[in-house]
C-alpha cells in the first residue's frame, strides 16, 4: 500500500490514511460488562503476578490480593514453599482473611464457625468435626491456585488448566528482549525491595498499558526521562523494537532524576547492556524496566473499568539496600514518570464515552505495535 492510500477502519466509520490505524471503541474503557468479561478472560485464565516473594519471608505470612472476581489468600507453607488458596471458607463461604496482609502461626481459621485450615489449605479443626468422620479434610480444604515464582514474584493462574508459563509470561519478554536470556543477567531475584509506592489510578487498565508501550508522548510530557534517553524524544519507544534497549545520553552517567551517577551496577549485566534502558509488558498486568543498577517492576490490579491500582517496586542488589546508600534520585525519575503517565491516562478516561470517540482514536506508526495488544484484547472478550 502507497502513501495516500486508504486502509479499511471498522464498519461504521470512513477509510483511514494507511498511515493511522484503529484503536478499541471508547466503550471498552467503561462499560462494565466489558470489563467483567475480562476479568473472567484475562485475569482469570492467564498468570497473574500477585506478590514480591520476600513479602513472604516466613511461614504463616499471608497477602490476600483480588484477582478478575475473586479474592485469593497467598501465603508460606512451613515447608518454605508459596501457596495460594480461593479466600472463601468451604463451610458457608466466608471470606477466611479480611485484611490485606498479616501472619498467623499455624492456621487459618474462619471467623464465622471457626473452620480451621493449615497452611497447606488441609481441613485441620471445625467444632464437631470428629463426629462427622466422613468428611475429608483434603476435600474439604481450602480450593488451591497454581502457583509459580519467577524473576522473585508469585505468579498465579485461576485456570482449571494453567497456560504454559514459559509460552505466555516467558515468551513476552522473549519476544521484546529477543530471547530469554537477555534478563538473566539482571539477576532479578536476587534483588531486594529498596523503595515501593502505590498508585491509585482513575483509568481503565489498559490506558495504562497503552501508555508505557508507546514514546509518542514523550517528548510532550516526559522532560527528565527524555534528557537521560534523548532517542525517546522522537517518539520511538524502546519496545518497538525486538531486543532494543535505549541508549543513555553521552553526558548522562545514571539513570537517575538529573542525569547523576547511579548505583553499583549488577555484577551480571554485560557491556553491551550497559548505559541502556529495555522495557518489557508482560501481559495483562506486569511492566519490567531494566537499567544497568536497579530494576523498576510495575504490577496492575484493576479494580474497576475506571480505576486501576498500581504498585511499582525499585529492586537493588542487597548491599545497596543494605548500606543505606541513598537511592532517591533513581527513584524520583521513575516517579515523575508514573505520575505524569498516570495523569495522561486519567486525562483520556475522562473522554471515553464521549460520543467523539464513540468508534475510538488512531495509532500514528511509533504507535502501531498497540494494535496487537488491542487484538489480544478482541481475541479474548469478543
Amino acid at each position: 500500500m502507497t502513501t495516500g492510500e486508504l486502509s479499511p477502519t471498522s464498519v461504521d466509520g470512513p477509510a483511514l490514511p494507511a498511515s493511522l490505524r484503529e484503536t478499541l471503541p471508547g466503550h471498552y474503557y467503561t462499560d462494565t460488562s466489558i470489563f467483567r468479561a475480562e476479568q473472567e478472560s484475562i485475569f482469570e485464565a492467564g498468570w497473574f503476578c500477585a506478590v514480591l516473594a520476600a513479602d513472604l519471608a516466613r511461614p504463616g505470612q499471608y497477602e490476600t490480593v483480588q484477582i478478575g472476581r475473586e479474592s485469593v489468600l497467598v501465603t508460606r507453607g512451613r515447608d518454605g514453599g508459596t501457596r495460594a488458596y480461593l479466600n472463601v471458607c468451604r463451610h458457608r463461604g466466608a471470606r477466611l482473611c479480611t485484611e490485606e496482609k498479616g501472619e498467623v502461626r499455624r492456621s487459618f481459621q474462619c471467623p464465622y464457625h471457626a473452620w480451621t485450615y493449615g497452611l497447606d489449605g488441609k481441613l485441620i479443626a471445625a467444632p464437631n468435626l470428629n463426629a462427622m468422620q466422613d468428611i475429608d479434610r483434603v476435600e474439604y480444604g481450602l480450593r488451591t491456585v497454581h502457583v509459580r515464582e519467577w524473576l522473585g514474584y508469585v505468579w498465579l493462574c485461576l485456570a482449571d488448566e494453567p497456560p504454559s508459563f514459559e509460552e505466555t509470561v516467558i515468551g513476552d519478554v522473549s519476544e521484546r528482549l529477543g530471547t530469554p536470556d537477555a534478563i538473566v543477567g539482571y539477576q532479578v531475584a536476587d534483588l531486594k525491595l529498596g523503595r515501593r509506592v502505590e498508585y491509585d489510578v482513575k483509568a481503565n487498565w489498559k490506558q495504562i498499558v497503552e501508555n508505557f508501550m508507546e514514546c509518542y508522548h514523550c517528548a510532550t510530557i516526559h522532560p527528565e526521562l527524555t534528557e537521560v534517553l534523548p532517542e525517546f524524544a522522537d517518539g520511538l519507544a524502546a519496545q518497538y523494537y525486538v531486543g532494543h534497549g535505549a541508549e543513555f545520553g553521552e553526558e548522562v552517567q545514571g539513570f537517575t532524576v538529573d542525569g547523576s551517577a547511579g548505583l553499583e551496577r549488577i555484577p551480571g549485566v554485560g557491556e553491551e547492556q550497559d548505559r541502556r534502558y529495555y522495557a518489557i509488558t508482560v501481559r495483562p498486568q506486569v511492566f519490567i524496566n531494566l537499567v544497568p543498577d536497579h530494576v523498576v517492576f510495575h504490577r496492575m490490579f484493576p479494580v474497576a473499568a475506571d480505576r486501576t491500582i498500581v504498585r511499582c517496586d525499585w529492586l537493588y542488589l542487597p548491599e545497596v539496600v543494605d548500606s543505606g546508600a541513598d537511592i532517591d534520585r533513581s527513584v524520583e525519575l521513575f516517579h515523575r514518570v508514573n505520575q505524569q503517565d498516570f495523569d495522561a491516562c486519567e486525562r483520556c478516561q475522562l473522554a471515553m464515552d464521549s460520543r467523539s470517540y464513540r468508534r475510538g482514536g488512531v495509532l500514528v506508526p511509533s504507535e502501531h505495535h498497540i494494535g496487537e495488544f488491542h487484538d489480544w484484547v478482541r481475541q479474548r472478550v469478543g
